[in-house]
């Protein structure tokens, strides 16, 4: 019976704090004591809400432990103080936020020389964080009364726990009244200039990359924020300051002036990335504006622009020349000379801008010739999906601009035109003969011709060649390519058509998934006369797997030129999964379970065998 067993529901913490000598610790110990905080159990708070209670707690997150314990409890106690006061219980928050003793116990933590230890940082920016949510204005008043927060915060941004603590004061703080005032606190405080004065080639790697971390989330946030809401007072200053072109004029002087480090142009450049996205962000954004004609919903702003154009001649040279590298070793070999991290990350750069359709900048690209160094380094760099699909990209930009794309003035129009020439369609302004087109035309039709192992880049290569196609055939640049390919010396525009239609269509032939035939479903064992289940199951889920991938694709037979009786459908796979299944017999005779039968040695085999 139920009354038999203990239903005694008082915890041992409550046993413990019955006892007058209790002391912090001993409740620290018990397993249970986070769950009895949480459920607001009265006597525990009452206890932890004592003034030394307190005390103890903040000094637990923020000092050191002793040297000389055991490492697996050390933090033990710091991580259940942490816990017990982010445990957001009123009583709790009202005491540490209301109490200006503890706040510059927590806030004494600033003051330690770095580097801070990574797991205290966390434990303080979890707590300063959560009274941030909680007691607003209490804190934000504490903070803004310390002249050298803001700075303190800096000197030890290598830490990544202070990086939260920055974007908590910009996300977080309700309402957005008290927010602007905030923003407006960090932008007197110069924030974003001092940020960006920590990309530079002369900070160590941690406080550049958490810098850069800091000034994208930022970016992010700002945009979120004045999307989300409906009636802004007034603009974002810290997006602002983010957007001008003083600001992105000096991240590229730190990034190419003096001495050029890797780790420094990457830190850049991914800053740059950020102010250039539009709200299809990032590269899954990019992608979709390819396959649906670079339909973008944000403009950039022009002051980014202007400060990137007279500095695209350092990101060419980058693709030129970057900061050495030694040699790596690869599955394929020993790579001499790497792409390395900031070639990639300029050409990122150069499909973004392209992204922009900006007829400046696509002039001075195409002055430059980086497409044609571009398709050089996509050739170079065979095995570098990364790059290939950057140089796609761009490829793919530069085929879905419009000529005709809204009240475009005549400079702009010769200049869009110079761009397609000097990139895609048509001699490069500089060299007649060195014709970036003829470039690759001849390496396209060549390399995919030239058979032995299949090159890394052939998928990419195959891609680019049926936007190409698919532009010539209903392109907003058709004309333009169309009267290219027929001003083509005869054996290049003879290569083209051969390619395009032999091996080219081969290739999109091989790739689809051909389930018209199930020849190709069966088993391939010699034995014919071995029936397996496993393979021909396989194949078909297989099959059906790859089948379902295509239908999700919206635009898939027009990016890939698939006819529609070569396209698979359900039916017929309905068929051949109806080859495959036994039905039932429902006229068969059923065995009687409860028959008694004689059992024998026999039967027992074959059963097994069965």
């Amino acid at each position: 019976m139920f009354w038999k067993f203990d239903l005694n529901t008082t915890s041992h913490v409550d046993k413990l704090l019955d006892k007058e000598d209790v002391t912090l610790h001993e409740l620290m110990d018990e397993d249970d004591i986070l769950q009895e905080c949480k459920a607001q159990n009265r006597k525990l708070l009452d206890f932890l809400c004592q003034q030394h209670c307190m005390e103890e707690l903040v000094n637990l997150i923020t000092h050191e432990p002793p040297v000389d314990m055991d490492e697996k409890v050390r933090f033990k106690y710091p991580n259940t103080a942490c816990e017990l006061l982010t445990s957001d219980v009123p009583q709790i928050n009202d005491k540490l936020g209301g109490d200006e003793t503890l706040l510059n116990i927590l806030y004494d933590f600033l003051d330690h020389e770095p580097p801070l230890n990574p797991l205290l940082a966390s434990f303080f920016s979890k707590t300063i964080g959560n009274l941030i949510a909680r007691k607003t204005e209490q804190v934000i008043a504490f903070l803004r009364k310390k002249d050298k927060f803001i700075s303190l915060v800096l000197k030890h941004i290598d830490t990544s726990a202070m990086m939260d603590l920055l974007l908590r004061l910009i996300s977080c703080v309700e309402p957005a009244t008290l927010r602007q005032e905030v923003l407006n606190w960090l932008n007197e405080a110069k924030i974003i200039q001092r940020l960006v004065e920590l990309i530079h080639s002369s900070q160590d790697e941690d406080r550049q990359s958490n810098a850069s971390q800091t000034l994208c989330d930022i970016i992010r946030l700002s945009r979120d924020q004045s999307n989300q809401l409906q009636e802004v007072p007034e603009p974002d200053p810290l997006l602002t300051a983010l957007e001008s072109q003083e600001c992105v004029e000096q991240l590229l002087k730190n990034m190419f002036d003096g001495e050029q480090t890797e780790n420094c142009i990457v830190n850049g450049t991914q800053v740059l990335l950020t102010l250039l996205e539009t709200r299809r962000s990032g590269v899954e954004g990019l992608m979709d504006s390819y396959t649906q004609g670079f339909e973008r919903s944000y403009t950039v702003n022009s002051s980014i622009l202007y400060g990137i154009e007279p500095r695209l001649k350092d990101f060419h040279q980058l693709l030129l020349s970057p900061p050495k590298k030694t040699a790596i070793l690869t599955t394929i070999g020993v790579l001499e000379e790497p792409l390395g991290n900031a070639r990639l990350h300029g050409s990122r750069l150069i499909a973004a801008l392209l992204h922009t359709n900006t007829p400046s900048i696509n002039q001075e690209l195409c002055r430059l010739s980086t497409m044609n160094l571009l398709l050089d380094l996509f050739f170079k760099y065979t095995w570098n999906n990364f790059l290939h699909f950057q140089v796609e990209l761009s490829i793919a930009a530069i085929l879905s601009h419009s000529v005709q794309e809204g009240k475009t003035t005549t400079n702009d129009l010769e200049g869009k035109e110079e761009v397609l020439n000097g990139n895609v369609a048509t001699e490069s302004l500089e060299t007649p003969e060195n014709n970036t087109e003829n470039i690759m035309v001849t390496h396209v039709s060549l390399v995919m011709a030239e058979g032995g192992m299949r090159r890394g880049n052939m998928g990419h290569l195959t891609r680019i060649a049926n936007a190409v196609v698919q532009n010539m055939e209903k392109g907003p640049m058709q004309t333009q390519i169309s009267e290219f390919i027929k001003e083509l010396p005869e054996d290049c525009r003879g290569r083209w058509e051969s390619f395009v239609e032999e091996t080219l269509t081969e290739t999109n032939r091989r790739n689809t998934v051909d389930l018209v035939s199930t020849h190709h479903l069966h088993s391939s064992s010699e034995d014919e006369d071995i029936e397996s289940a496993f393979p021909n199951e396989l194949s078909l889920q297989q099959a059906f797997s790859e089948y379902q991938i295509q239908q999700m694709t919206a635009n898939f037979v027009d990016q890939f030129g698939f006819n529609d009786e070569e396209f698979p459908n359900a039916s017929l796979f309905e068929a051949c999964c109806n080859e495959r299944i036994q039905q039932f017999d429902d006229n068969e005779e059923e065995e009687d379970i409860w028959e008694e039968k004689e059992i024998s040695y026999a039967t027992q085999v074959k059963s097994r065998t069965r």
